[in-house]
């Protein structure tokens, strides 16, 4: 039976569903009962991903800091932020398996977007504020297209999925919000591969190579256990993969 929210207060069985990660055994990758939502963040895998993001924002951070500090400065140091903030996001919601873990995880999800998101629209200001001044070329190199991509996939990924779950009206109702929250989960994840390829995209600029320095080897390997980290708890159900189980919610 579903609540208002249309969310099962049903957990699916051990072995079906939504308990059964990419990788792993029924179980391997959910949030037990009676633990606190901050534990989601290093159940299974997600102890790779931390690896993985602490290691890239770390990078990210010594080399802006081992360099002069300038206004630029603070672009990469925001959306590092954001991405480190983003991928908590991702992590605290993705094991939630009951209706209230749901539901909790689903707020804390959306606030950790909400501040992520804020890290990147402050670092995409800036670096826009220092082109203006120095009058210097927008969305040219590889890394600039492939950011302001990424932007716009946030930006709809945001309004999407604030829009579906706490305004389903807009849908026509619960029950058509629904339909699309597999395809909100996948394109999330499309989002991240997008937000660490932009990264490493930014290790072939001009100024990075000849002032922050940032290694490209560092970034893809920190990126590959972020990947590493998060996609074996997503859940086979929840991406229409495994048995399917009525109106899941959490990542």
């Amino acid at each position: 039976m579903a609540s208002a929210t249309g969310i099962p207060d049903v957990v699916a069985q051990e072995g079906l569903g939504e308990e059964e990660p990419l990788l792993g055994r029924a179980g391997d990758a959910s949030q037990p009962e009676g633990k606190p939502l901050y534990k989601n963040l290093i159940i299974g895998t997600a102890v790779v991903a931390q690896a993985g993001i602490v290691l890239l924002t770390a990078s990210v951070w010594a080399s802006i800091f081992l360099s002069p500090l300038i206004l630029f400065s603070a672009h990469p140091l925001l959306n590092s932020a954001g991405i480190l903030v983003l991928t908590q996001s991702i992590l605290i919601l993705q094991p939630t398996h009951t209706a209230g873990q749901k539901r909790q995880g689903t707020i804390a999800h959306a606030w950790l977007n909400n501040f992520g998101l804020d890290f990147l629209v402050a670092g995409l200001i800036v670096i826009q504020v220092n082109k203006f001044n120095h009058n210097g070329t927008h969305f040219e190199s590889p890394h600039a297209i492939l950011g302001l991509t990424t932007y716009i996939l946030l930006a709809i990924q945001t309004l999407v999925g604030f829009t579906q779950y706490f305004v389903p009206q807009l849908y026509g109702g619960v029950e058509n919000a629904k339909l699309i929250y597999k395809w909100h989960r996948i394109s999330g994840y499309v989002v991240l591969v997008f937000l660490l390829a932009t990264v490493a995209a930014a290790t072939q600029t001009t100024f990075n190579k000849t002032t922050l320095d940032i290694k490209l080897w560092a970034v893809l390997i920190a990126a590959v256990l972020v990947l590493i980290g998060v996609f074996p708890r997503i859940k086979k159900q929840k991406l229409g993969l495994g048995p399917k189980a009525s109106g899941a919610l959490g990542q």
